[in-house]
């Protein structure tokens, strides 16, 4: 895969219909199958931040061109605006401003991903809340951070997927300000390291160890 860092926040990379295989993808089935071709992506995301330090810090714009020989993705992270709430892409044509984070992403996702044409649904309802997930090679770590306080309103899952621990953290914005979302994810990084899986993928792929609670859980048999 050849990977081009851009700027700061854009990095183009090109991946061969050959290289595509050899993941173990069929060239149809990333069409077809929307699992498989977020499992695809992420994949080639982790290949991009191992060799360009390309952290993915927050949302991210997503521009895929399909070509003769492979497939050609442009990705740019977003910036989040002063409310908190919403996420400013770098391109001025507004045709997302009025949706949400996870409602761009999906439908971006959707789009750039399947074949034929896929119009944004009008009423899409404004999302309520902001969702990380980090991971751990060791459940010691979530052990240490479970001995903290932790707000009664955050929301936690745990799942384990290929030897590593992938915790999900939901934080409602009438609960949490911005300010307040920044100092706990920086608690959670000092001890485990942001992931790019989404919640759909570890349900789909990963195995749910804690459904809810995760910290006190951990705290209440393993303290």
């Amino acid at each position: 895969m050849d990977i081009e860092r851009i700027n700061e926040n854009t990095v183009k990379f090109f991946i061969s219909y050959g290289d595509v295989e050899e993941r173990g993808f069929d060239r149809e089935e990333i069409w077809y199958n929307r699992e498989k071709s977020e499992q695809l992506f992420w994949e080639m995301m982790d290949e991009v931040h191992e060799d360009e330090d390309f952290p993915f810090d927050g949302p991210l714009w997503i521009q895929v061109q399909a070509l003769e020989k492979g497939l050609e993705v442009v990705v740019t992270k977003a910036q989040i605006t002063k409310d908190g709430a919403r996420f400013d892409f770098p391109y001025g044509d507004g045709k997302y401003k009025d949706y949400s984070l996870n409602e761009q992403v999906e439908n971006l996702l959707n789009h750039h991903f399947s074949y034929g044409d896929h119009d944004l649904v009008d009423d899409l309802s404004e999302e309520t809340s902001i969702s990380f997930v980090t991971f751990f090679n060791d459940f010691e770590d979530l052990i240490a951070l479970s001995t903290r306080p932790w707000p009664v309103d955050l929301k936690t899952k745990l799942f384990s997927y290929e030897g590593k621990y992938f915790l999900y953290l939901e934080f409602p914005f009438d609960a949490f300000t911005e300010e307040e979302i920044d100092d706990l994810l920086s608690v959670v990084l000092e001890h485990g390291t942001e992931s790019q899986r989404t919640i759909h993928f570890l349900l789909e792929y990963g195995k749910e160890i804690m459904e809810e609670d995760v910290f006190n859980t951990i705290n209440k048999y393993f303290s």
